[in-house]
């Protein structure tokens, strides 16, 4: 059987005349994976309310704690709920006809549509976001979360985060933006509230890109719309980190990304994952660590930091090659000596020094890029060499050269006597995270400052960890807030 998508029959007031307003409670945020817990449905017709309906659902999976404290919901008060299914009939008949009307709509469209796909059923409806009618109402504004409603325009809600609580919230809304506005300013607000999401992959799941939260993080997609067994394998086909999950992850999907290799991504993709966390540096190392270890097939991997090198010159050596590989992978920094460049492959190294032999008149010969004993090189014939190999210059003051140009490329000293701690806090989450660093060196992460002295002190030199850190240090006022290790 199929729910017609809900069409106005009219308008009154500027508004589609049959509304449903509709909250759900939940046990997470996965519209495919989570179940609903409680559901409340205010049906409106030509500006009256005309049903008032709410209930909790059993949804045959735990609550986790988290989500318990946030709506109060716990297992025990679900236990002797009725399941989906026996409040199916009744849910459909309250959204027959109506426009859906929710906060952040996609999100409860989602698991609605879910719920009635599982007990094989369809479900359709035209849909009404009252985020995006505030956005339109009240561009001057910023924030426009059901909390920033409430607080701006002096709604009453009895629960929040309840069912009803929420929902009773938006139709007080709904009826302020009715009274406050022109009905042909109305109808254009609602009008660009009701317009259908651009961003939306073929493969995910009605409502899972609405669910990704506007926090710091690292995401995921994944080719299998469910999680694999245990003991099976789910590699991702890509891994992404940003400061706004919800924002980055819709740009995969958006008109634009509909090419190339972002076309052939979207196409593949049926599950999204993702994990919270502190701020832009928690995200970073996390996808880091990730991309290294799961090597996703969409990502730019980077080569194995375990064959990283640099380079030492060799003073007393008077034929070529001058300059010797040392392994620094897995080592203290604290006990190098007059090492030069982070390097993965002989074609880096290759590469610089060309660039510096062009700079500084070097000679390839001495540096190892081009073989030959007798004679001038082919660099010195077309005067782009000052002549060690002809003997017209010494092999110091050739050497001499070089070091200048090799000095920008040695790692910075480390600023700190020791460890330093990077403390982040995301203000909205109150998710924390410490993280600590010494020598360049990437210690770890505790999410309690107490923890911290549970972290090990082996300095073990990771470039990838490195640049990461070095980049993230660069901007202005970072190096600041940093602190040290207290043992």
């Amino acid at each position: 059987m199929s729910l017609l998508r809900g069409s106005p029959a009219g308008l009154c007031g500027g508004l589609p005349s049959r509304l449903a307003f509709i909250d759900v409670e939940s046990t997470g945020a996965h519209p495919v994976r989570d179940r609903i817990t409680e559901i409340a449905i205010l049906r409106v017709e030509d500006g009256v309310l005309v049903e008032r309906w709410e209930s909790l659902v059993l949804p045959d999976i735990p609550i986790p704690p988290l989500i318990q404290r946030v709506t109060g919901i716990s297992n025990d008060m679900v236990a002797g709920a009725p399941r989906f299914d026996a409040l199916l009939e009744r849910v459909q008949g309250l959204l027959a006809g109506c426009v859906f009307v929710a906060h952040n709509a996609r999100f409860d469209f989602g698991f609605i549509k879910t719920a009635f796909a599982r007990l094989g059923r369809d479900f359709d409806a035209s849909v009404l976001c009252t985020v995006k009618l505030s956005r339109a109402l009240f561009p001057e504004h910023h924030r426009h979360g059901l909390d920033a409603l409430i607080e701006r325009h002096g709604l009453q809600c009895s629960a929040r985060h309840r069912a009803m609580g929420d929902t009773e919230a938006l139709w007080q809304f709904v009826q302020m933006a009715q009274a406050r506005f022109e009905p042909a300013v109305l109808v254009r607000a609602v009008e660009r509230a009701m317009k259908a999401p651009s961003a939306r992959a073929p493969g995910l799941a009605e409502g899972l890109l609405e669910a990704v939260p506007d926090v710091p993080g690292v995401y995921s997609f994944h080719a299998e719309p469910a999680l694999p067994p245990p003991g099976r394998t789910d590699r991702a086909l890509y891994i992404g980190r940003a400061t706004s999950l919800r924002a980055r992850v819709k740009e995969h999907f958006a008109a634009g990304a509909r090419k190339g290799k972002d076309a052939e991504l979207r196409a593949q993709v049926q599950r999204v994952e993702w994990v919270e966390t502190a701020g832009e540096l928690a995200a970073s190392l996390l996808e880091a660590e990730r991309v290294k270890a799961l090597r996703p097939p969409f990502n730019r991997v980077p080569e194995n930091s375990a064959d990283a090198f640099a380079l030492r010159w060799v003073g007393n050596r008077r034929r070529p090659p001058i300059l010797e590989r040392v392994p620094i992978s897995g080592s203290d920094p604290r006990h190098w000596s007059e090492l030069y460049g982070v390097f993965r492959t002989q074609r880096e190294v290759e590469n610089l020094l060309r660039e510096l032999a062009l700079l500084y008149r070097l000679c390839p010969r001495r540096l190892g890029l081009e073989g030959g004993t007798l004679g001038g090189c082919s660099a010195f014939d077309a005067r782009r060499c000052a002549g060690v190999c002809a003997r017209r210059e010494s092999a110091a003051e050739h050497d001499a050269r070089l070091l200048g140009g090799l000095a920008s490329t040695r790692i910075k000293p480390w600023p700190w006597a020791g460890a330093v701690v990077v403390g982040e806090r995301h203000a909205e989450s109150g998710r924390e995270a410490f993280h600590v660093f010494d020598h360049w060196c990437y210690l770890g992460t505790v999410e309690q400052r107490e923890a911290l002295a549970g972290i090990g002190r082996e300095r073990r030199f990771d470039p990838d960890m490195w640049r990461l850190f070095s980049r993230w240090l660069a901007v202005p006022g970072r190096a600041e807030g940093l602190e040290p290790l207290v043992p």
